[in-house]
């Protein structure tokens, strides 16, 4: 059993370090371009009820996101350990059991969904 969980841990530094390698060179490849500025661009000054009404909004943004990302987290978990339990003793639900994990799940792309639109009114 020791062996077993060794080689895991090793497996496991060697997935992290993989991870960390592949992802720094694609963070060299592919934004190399993400901070340049072109020479043209107008910067925009915004007004103190511009700032105060784009401040809000953002938050409001934030918010929604947020708080369907903890409700789906939370329905996830109940939902899911139910679901697991219920696979455990009767094989032939896995595919209900899946329906209603994904119906948690929609709670995510609505809160996604509404912090798309507010970002689109600010």
């Amino acid at each position: 059993m020791e062996k077993q969980k060794r080689w895991f841990v090793s497996r496991l530094r060697v997935s992290l370090v993989v991870m960390l390698v592949v992802m720094t060179f694609a963070s060299l490849v592919f934004a190399t371009n993400a901070f340049a500025q072109e020479a043209d661009v107008q910067e925009k000054v915004l007004t103190a009820e511009e700032a105060g009404v784009q401040k809000f909004g953002l938050v409001a943004a934030a918010i929604a996101f947020g708080l369907g990302a903890i409700g789906a987290g939370i329905a996830i978990a109940n939902v899911g350990a139910a679901a697991m339990g219920t696979i455990g003793e009767k094989p032939e639900l896995a595919s209900q059991a899946l329906i209603f994990i994904a119906l948690a799940e929609g709670l995510v792309v609505f809160g996604f969904i509404t912090a798309l639109m507010i970002l689109g009114k600010v």
